[in-house]
């Protein structure tokens, strides 16, 4: 299982990182949240521990923009502070557990394991699968025609699943971006090209057809 954590104290971010990964985890790590939400973007994980203050952009800001940008991985939220506001404030911008500053470890650690079991157990019940492609999109995984496993980015992820899930439709290029970047994005109508050729590259796919000038359809194995 992967963990994305997120804690701008060096010290404890190192700990932590021990202590997770001595209990099963494989632990990747952020110092500050801009970074953070960038890790978010380009891998998939199964449980994020996202520190409340961070520098650059603040844990709160990374987890509503996680969400505006469709990524539900289970988020636990620590935070020194204790008022109400404050826990309401989280889970309303997204999180789905809150831990307070200073914690027993032992408690950290039955908090991620509840969140990686709401993890799998959403994994199995969003798989999709169409033109020889099986779609894990909670880990990021495609399987190809049952046997080769490929890794795959959130975005790319997001899009082969949007494809997938429309079979036989055209889906236009301007959809795409409202469901893939979000209709405030500075990101260019040339990015769903780029990422329809990421596709096509890293999975070696035909079922992509291009419909030119409007978007693009998900086909059966050409």
């Amino acid at each position: 299982m992967n963990l994305l954590l997120v804690e701008d104290e060096v010290k404890l971010s190192e700990a932590l990182t021990v202590l997770i990964g001595r209990a099963g985890y494989t632990v990747e790590t952020a110092l500050d949240g801009l970074t953070a939400l960038q890790m978010t973007r380009e891998n998939k994980y199964d449980v994020i521990v996202l520190d409340r203050m961070l520098p650059r952009l603040d844990g709160l800001s990374v987890l509503k923009e996680m969400r505006k940008e469709k990524n539900d991985t289970p988020v636990l939220l620590l935070t020194a502070k204790d008022e109400p506001s404050e826990r309401v404030a989280g889970l309303e911008a997204g999180a789905d557990d809150y831990l307070i500053k200073p914690f027993f470890t032992e408690e950290l650690l039955a908090r991620i394991k509840v969140l990686t079991r709401r993890s799998e157990k959403k994994s199995t019940e969003n798989i999709i699968e169409s033109g020889g492609i099986t779609l894990y999109p909670l880990h990021g995984e495609a399987l190809l025609k049952g046997k080769t496993k490929i890794q795959l980015t959130v975005k790319e992820t997001a899009l082969l699943s949007l494809l997938m899930q429309n079979q036989g439709q055209v889906v236009t290029k301007e959809r795409i971006m409202e469901k893939i970047w979000g209709y405030n994005s500075d990101a260019g109508i040339a990015n769903v090209d780029l990422y329809i050729y990421y596709l096509r590259k890293k999975l070696n796919l035909t079922n992509i057809r291009t419909i030119r000038g409007i978007g693009y359809s998900f086909e059966e194995e050409q």
